[in-house]
């Protein structure tokens, strides 16, 4: 049976991971702390969709334990484990607070740590596959991202590292996004910015990033014909950080 886990699966490029992957034919755990979000995933996907909801904050070690106990209840193996949740906290780095660095850190980088370790015993069943989601902020910065570049510039480490510890059982990779547009994937009453022109024609392809894309990727890097894939991080941002920009 083709199935993955996803988390932070409730909202943004979760949502679309979801969708897209009910919609090609796996059956889906989808993990998120925010049960509203969930509750939305579920009723998007309908009844028929082979979808486990279990709401659960990727930071806690005992919560991981118990949505892995819960998957482990349903299925003996898991083709795959796509670690998405992920939160931003973008403030001045002067007046950045322990307690926010610590929160992102603990969603964005230990997070999949736990999830990836939780996973592992139904993972190497059936030589399975993990997918974190970065972003290109690990290899490129605005100003006052530190907490956030940290956590995904650790996730781009970690996945290397898992690569050689888990190899040749459990292959690992990671996808950074760059400006993915997530209109329609957040909760009911949110709205997004309307895309302008200017927002596609700067990126080298001629447009801005879509969740499938990410997912799309993320299934490549799943599939087992593409076994010969492990430890790479692939920037997936329309090529805006090969282009050179002047003032």
């Amino acid at each position: 049976m083709k199935n993955v886990c996803i988390t932070g699966a409730g909202r943004g490029i979760g949502r679309g991971l979801s969708l897209y992957f009910l919609q090609a034919g796996y059956a889906v755990a989808a993990l998120d702390a925010d049960q509203q979000a969930l509750k939305e995933l579920q009723e998007l996907a309908g009844t028929a969709a082979e979808l486990l909801i279990i709401p659960c904050d990727v930071s806690s070690q005992a919560e991981v334990k118990q949505a892995f106990k819960h998957i482990s209840k349903s299925w003996d193996s898991l083709y795959g484990l796509i670690n998405n949740a992920g939160i931003s906290k973008f403030e001045p780095f002067e007046t950045l607070t322990l307690d926010n660095w610590q929160q992102v850190l603990g969603i964005n980088l230990t997070g999949p740590m736990l999830c990836s370790q939780a996973a592992l015993p139904l993972l190497r069943k059936s030589r399975g596959a993990i997918v974190n989601i970065a972003s290109t902020r690990a290899v490129m910065s605005e100003p006052d991202t530190e907490a956030y570049a940290a956590s995904k510039g650790g996730l781009v480490a970690l996945t290397h590292a898992l690569a050689i510890s888990l190899g040749p059982d459990v292959r690992v990779n990671c996808v950074s996004p760059g400006w993915i547009d997530v209109t329609g994937l957040q909760h009911s009453e949110q709205k997004g910015d309307k895309l302008t022109a200017n927002d596609h024609s700067q990126h080298p392809v001629g447009r801005v990033g879509q969740a499938e894309d990410v997912a799309r990727l993320a299934e490549f890097l799943i599939d087992p014909a593409n076994d010969f894939i492990t430890g790479q991080n692939y920037l997936l941002d329309g090529g805006m950080t090969r282009k050179m920009i002047y003032s």
